[in-house]
This record gives C-alpha cells, sequence and structure tokens, in this order.
C-alpha cells in the first residue's frame, strides 16, 4: 500500500471515530440507550450501534432519514453532517472548505 493510501486510510478511520462520537453524545444528550436507538431506527441488533459510535462501521445512506429522526435532528442538516465525516472529499467540493462560505 502506497504511504498516501495508508494515510487516507487513517485519515477516514479517525473520521468514523469521529462521527461514532457526535452520534454516540447526542444520543446521551437525549437520554436514550443505544437499544432504543437501535429500535428507533429499526436494527435488529443493538451492537451495531456500539459499532458505529465507536467508528467501526457507517451509519447506511438509506437510514440516514431514520437517524435523523430517531436523534431529533433535522434530516437534511444531519446528512450534510454525516457527509462532512464519511465523505470530506465531496463534503468540500459541494460546500468548500467551510460550508458557511
Amino acid at each position: 500500500m502506497h504511504a498516501v493510501n495508508r494515510q487516507s486510510k487513517v485519515d477516514a478511520n479517525e473520521l468514523r471515530k469521529a462521527a461514532g462520537h457526535w452520534l454516540r453524545e447526542r444520543r446521551v444528550e437525549l437520554g436514550i440507550s443505544q437499544r432504543t436507538l437501535a429500535e428507533r431506527v429499526n436494527m435488529e441488533y443493538y451492537t451495531f450501534i456500539s459499532q458505529i459510535e465507536a467508528g467501526r462501521g457507517r451509519v447506511p445512506s438509506e437510514k440516514l432519514q431514520q437517524w435523523a429522526e430517531a436523534l431529533e435532528l433535522n434530516p437534511r442538516e444531519f446528512a450534510i453532517k454525516i457527509m462532512e465525516y464519511y465523505d470530506p472529499h465531496s463534503f468540500e467540493l459541494i460546500y468548500g472548505s467551510n460550508k458557511n462560505d
């Protein structure tokens, strides 16, 4: 693996962990358990929530709206925030280095 590819993978892992931390903070702020969140987003296993919060998984794109609603967030803003973590290159192309630009 080339050094650049290795660095990109490290960066992606760190961003996934940061996304997981953000999602966990929101869940805790709402006072709901991983099991409750799993039920709200129609996931059979609450351990999948744990994997996402630890940065070992991603919110599936087809479930973004469910997650936003479960976390009581605006779906569009939630999708933009998740894109910033999961697909920073597309995010930058669409919004620039700062989405408020």
